[in-house]
């Protein structure tokens, strides 16, 4: 198992990063790699709540890990501590053992000195099925499109 870590700035306070973290339809936009689609199931943002989220490749892969075409995991808001951090665990929906498991991904912001945020993301327990490359790759398009889309919102 690997661990990914990945820091981002965003130019906007923590209590805007914080919201898109925690508002489905905000992780329904910035949550997804380029060339893939997310739709959120169940969304419960507070500590012991529920998500379950659905990611579909835009063009057939037969990649997906929960179906040809879909990456399905769901998880719990281990802990949420308002404008400073908030942690989950997540595990894939599949059959694949290589898949299998149970993640902790950890959200942490500090503030920055121009007055936006520095996001740092831990994303632990990763399966050995899943490129450490990949995984990155991933979440470095979704920190992306986090920032994007605080620095872009009147209202996460």
């Amino acid at each position: 198992m690997s661990t990914t870590r990945i820091r981002q700035h965003v130019k906007a306070p923590r209590s805007s990063v914080y919201r898109a973290l925690i508002d489905a339809r905000a992780v329904a936009t910035w949550m997804v790699p380029d060339g893939m689609t997310s739709h959120v199931h169940v969304f419960e943002p507070h500590e012991g709540g529920a998500f379950r989220i659905s990611l579909t490749y835009d063009a057939p892969s037969g990649t997906g890990k929960t179906t040809a075409h879909t990456d399905t995991h769901h998880g719990r808001f281990v802990k949420l501590v308002p404008d400073e951090q908030v942690v989950e665990t997540t595990e894939f929906e599949t059959t694949d053992p290589a898949l299998r498991g149970e993640m902790i991904i950890t959200f942490t912001l500090t503030g920055a000195e121009d007055g936006g945020t520095d996001l740092l993301a831990v994303h632990e327990g990763l399966p050995s099925g899943v490129p450490p490359a990949d995984n990155e790759l991933g979440w470095r398009m979704s920190l992306a499109k986090l920032a994007h889309y605080v620095e872009h919102s009147t209202s996460p």
